[in-house]
């Protein structure tokens, strides 16, 4: 976390950046969508189109998180598909952090 705090000019002894959970709210959970054949998500022709976080607090520095995901929908329009995704992140003990949602755009 340290290394990414540096890399987007925040300071690390000042806590979680509140990027850093692009890392642990989606990179975690959307990885599973896109590897399972039967969602048929072609990677080549994906664009990330949005993406939006509601918090409930950030993170503190060595916390463990842990992430779900959830499709909120599919649909297909002018030859491209649009996949909405969810991510809801949670502390040990299951108080809520943040929500992520994303929309996937893939072109055919």
């Amino acid at each position: 976390m340290a290394r990414f705090a540096r890399a987007v000019s925040a300071d690390p002894d000042a806590g979680v950046p509140p990027t850093y959970a692009a890392v642990y709210a989606l990179s975690t959970t959307a990885r599973l969508l896109f590897a399972d054949p039967e969602a048929h998500v072609d990677f080549s022709h994906l664009v990330h189109a949005e993406q939006e976080f509601e918090w409930e607090r950030h993170p503190e520095v060595g916390e463990t998180i842990s992430a779900t995901g959830k499709v909120t929908s599919d649909s297909d329009r002018r030859g491209m598909r649009f996949i909405g995704f969810e991510s809801r992140c949670t502390d040990s003990s299951d108080r809520p952090i943040c929500r992520s949602r994303a929309l996937f755009v893939i072109r055919s």
